[in-house]
């Protein structure tokens, strides 16, 4: 017997005819997914109940507060009801550190689906992708239906249109990577010149500029934030100790800190780039100004706020990150000299611009939220003007940018190809003997490797006697008359040559 082909073995399930067992094995993974996510939160939350000193809830409560937690985690908003007013409060900022644990559970549950062990059936993509997103709504519809009442209730609505999108987006980059990157082919329903000039490089090199440029705003943006935390470290270390009193609490506290950073990276970015932040209806905090009357709870990320009134000149240089931003964009467009020309490179660096335009909009729109009713409803970037302002930043400075390097680097390039051209000159000049001047091409290609061929042998005409005539007939070696009186010198083996 022969052993079976490797490719056999590692066939779609609905080829070797088990598609059921490992369909049901990744919704298994999708349940376990979702278990553990929630399983972590309900342990952390357990564990800082049981160690407060002045618990007010029973353990049902506290239960209560992780399943909320976990959808929030989910993008989704959650309803105060106990408030000083007595009314419901929204609770709609979410912690964006805290969305990875869905998403990292749910992009390992389907990539280890569609990876199996040796010698277990191996189902299809589109198979793993919609038997672990089932498999992880399953449990969120219970959750879902848990926390509807508590401490933190669950808005239906909101968690109908943020898990199922939390976990199939996190699904399909697990099944995508487990498939090996795949970038194309595209859709054939999409028109083919769509397809064409999608497939085009500069849409590569734009993607690539856009995510570096996001990224660079996103680090300048946080690095605004850590310098304005130690510009005001009285007020934060006051905010924090005014909190919390015990080490639960402030464990709580610094957890929830952690956890909002990203959210605070974005408000830096949102700053640096001008339109700012919202501080409730009708407050706003720009580098030339906070205007309106802010209402800032107790937190210690937001002592970082700068102070009522003008801004001044410390708050103008903040103008360094969208500047930076267009410049990294630059830079990724012409890295590789993936495109040439001056209207493509410049074409590619005003799509990179677009897209980190596009992706701050969405880090914008999800790092914000509402905090309450009445002047905490609107509370963090405003989306649109963020990523209009991050649109019109870089394709300012990454579109110039992007042109000035590649001159740069083509007159480098001509720089460095003088040498070459004369050494190629003088090559030439060793070999006038040759009529077939692509030879010197040929052994400066092969690296040394090409054999050198030697020059043509002329033969030696005697002084003062007229050459002798050319006489039709087959080519013989060209012979050297000698005087006469002298003996025929003997011949020596060489080249022959026409006459």
């Amino acid at each position: 017997m022969t052993e079976p082909s490797p490719l056999l073995s590692q066939a779609p399930a609905v080829v070797q005819g088990g598609r059921a067992p490992a369909l049901a094995a990744a919704v298994v993974c999708g349940v376990t997914a979702a278990g553990l996510g929630l399983g972590a939160l309900a342990a952390l939350v357990m564990v800082l109940w049981i160690s407060s000193p002045y618990p007010d809830r029973g353990p049902g409560g506290a239960l209560h507060v992780a399943a909320g937690l976990w959808l929030l985690a989910h993008g989704t908003e959650l309803v105060r009801a106990d408030t000083l007013s007595g009314n419901p409060a929204p609770v709609g900022v979410v912690p964006l550190l805290l969305v990875a644990l869905p998403a990292l559970l749910t992009y390992r549950a389907a990539r280890d689906a569609l990876e199996p062990d040796e010698g277990r059936p191996r189902a299809s993509a589109r198979g793993v992708l919609c038997a672990v997103t089932a498999g992880y709504l399953l449990v969120g519809g219970a959750v879902v239906v848990y926390a509807t009442r508590g401490p933190l209730a669950a808005d239906a609505l909101s968690a109908l249109l943020h898990v199922p999108l939390v976990a199939g987006a996190s699904a399909a980059a697990g099944v995508w990577t487990a498939s090996g990157r795949p970038i194309g082919p595209l859709p054939a329903w999409l028109p083919e010149r769509v397809r064409v000039e999608l497939a085009r490089t500069r849409n590569t090199v734009a993607a690539r500029s856009a995510a570096a440029g996001a990224l660079a705003l996103l680090g300048g943006g946080a690095l605004l934030v850590a310098v304005s935390l130690v510009w005001h470290a009285d007020a934060t270390q006051e905010s924090f100790l005014h909190l919390a009193d015990e080490w639960s609490g402030r464990l709580a506290l610094l957890l929830l800190g952690l956890a909002l950073v990203p959210n605070a990276a974005a408000w830096g970015a949102a700053y640096g780039l001008g339109p700012g932040f919202s501080l409730g209806t009708g407050a706003m905090a720009t580098p030339l100004a906070l205007t309106g009357d802010p209402a800032l709870p107790h937190f210690p990320l937001l002592s970082a706020v700068p102070a009522e009134g003008r801004g001044t000149p410390l708050n103008w240089a903040v103008v360094v990150v969208p500047v930076v931003a267009g410049m990294v964009i630059a830079w990724f467009t012409v890295r590789r000299d993936a495109v040439s020309g001056v209207r493509e490179t410049a074409l590619a660096a005003l799509l990179g611009a677009v897209g980190c335009g596009l992706l701050t909009t969405g880090l914008a729109a999800a790092a914000g939220g509402p905090m309450g009713t009445g002047r905490l409803a609107a509370f963090g970037p405003v989306w649109w003007l963020t990523g209009a302002a991050a649109t019109a930043w870089t394709a300012a400075v990454g579109v110039p940018g992007a042109l000035g390097v590649r001159a740069w680097r083509m007159r480098g390039a001509g720089v460095v190809a003088e040498p070459a051209l004369s050494a190629a000159a003088s090559s030439s000049e060793e070999a006038e003997g040759y009529d077939f001047l692509p030879v010197v091409a040929l052994e400066e290609a092969s690296g040394g490797l090409m054999a050198e061929f030697p020059p043509v042998p002329v033969a030696a005409e005697p002084e003062g006697e007229p050459p002798a005539p050319e006489e039709p007939g087959p080519s013989v070696p060209l012979v050297a008359a000698k005087p006469e009186g002298e003996p025929p010198a003997p011949e020596e083996p060489g080249p022959s040559a026409a006459p």
